[in-house]
């Protein structure tokens, strides 16, 4: 008979199994890795200071990471910041650390301290990316794509209530963007639709996750947006690619097929990332594992358009036209 103490046995399943194996080689860190799926832990809240942060938070918070952002807060675990009256008055965002991973890969370019004007976020609900770098780089223009239709009204909600100036949404797909927008953008983030297997470690459903079908037609799609996105960065612009999965097909084997069709970008080394270095490819590329205990699972590449010359101009008016929210001082 089962202890109340004792977690109840859960048979992981055969799928879940291979994708544990193909990830580690090691058998501890197999089991650990498993475990945070089966039995899922809570993970500490985040946030992102959209205005300036005030000396005394209202919240306890953790001793930061050596590369953690100022801007961004890991709170003590059980706090809600969600339900605090900062929160509805925009002063901050909350998010996953894990998101904020994801993010991180932009510090690289702010190291440099390279000016960021232009920035398309290809898939910006619900926004969090989107404010990561319109806080780290305060640009000109921040362009917020949606293609799917229910998600746009989140996304805009929380551009409005974080008073995102500057900002623009658009609803196209972005086979069309690539197009219009050629050559346009010094920064183009695609954090990319998948499987979401990481929503299995914030003990969430994703029914089918694992299954070979559902990879490959996820990989695919990532395949044809991040070519799509790559058409809209400038010369000597960067492509920021994440995703929420685990499997290789999704992650590293996605940067090892964009490398090769599009030779003129080069993978950049994220050296505050240096620890998270994937060991399933050369390409720097960085992964968060949920038996971190940091947050339920990201991958993050950032990409370099090796090409000379001047960028594309945009008119703003055409970019108004477009939109179905804008932000735009006059």
């Amino acid at each position: 008979m089962q202890k109340p103490s004792e977690k109840p046995f859960v048979q992981p399943s055969n799928l879940l199994l291979k994708v544990a194996r193909r990830l580690f080689t090691n058998d501890n860190e197999q089991a650990k890795f498993i475990e945070a799926l089966v039995h899922p832990q809570p993970f500490s809240a985040c946030i992102i200071w959209c205005e300036n942060q005030s000396e005394q938070i209202p919240f306890p918070a953790l001793t930061p990471l050596v590369w953690q952002p100022q801007f961004v807060n890991r709170l003590l675990l059980g706090e809600k910041p969600g339900q605090h009256p900062l929160h509805h008055q925009g002063y901050f965002y909350c998010l996953d650390f894990s998101s904020v991973f994801s993010a991180g890969i932009l510090l690289t370019i702010a190291e440099n301290s390279e000016k960021v004007p232009m920035i398309f976020d290809m898939c910006a609900a619900p926004g969090g990316k989107s404010i990561f770098a319109w806080k780290l780089f305060q640009p000109n223009l921040l362009i917020c794509n949606e293609v799917i239709g229910k998600r746009l009204g989140m996304l805009i909600s929380n551009l409005k209530r974080c008073k995102i100036h500057s900002s623009v949404v658009l609803n196209r797909d972005s086979s069309v963007l690539g197009e219009i927008f050629a050559e346009t953008s010094n920064l183009v983030i695609v954090d990319a639709p998948c499987t979401g297997q990481s929503l299995l470690a914030k003990g969430e459903k994703a029914p089918g996750c694992f299954h070979p079908t559902a990879i490959n037609k996820s990989a695919n799609r990532q395949k044809r947006i991040i070519a799509n996105s790559a058409k809209i960065v400038a010369p000597q612009g960067y492509l920021a690619y994440m995703t929420c999965t685990y499997s290789p097909e999704e992650n590293e084997q996605v940067c090892e097929w964009f490398l090769e069709r599009f030779p003129h970008f080069q993978a950049v080394e994220a050296s505050h990332l240096s620890s998270y270095q994937s060991h399933l490819t050369n390409i720097p590329c960085y992964r968060m594992f949920p038996q971190n205990q940091l947050g339920a699972g990201a991958f993050t590449v950032l990409f370099k358009n090796t090409n000379l010359g001047e960028g594309k101009k945009i008119d703003s008016d055409d970019i108004v036209s477009m939109s179905i929210y804008q932000n735009i001082s006059p």
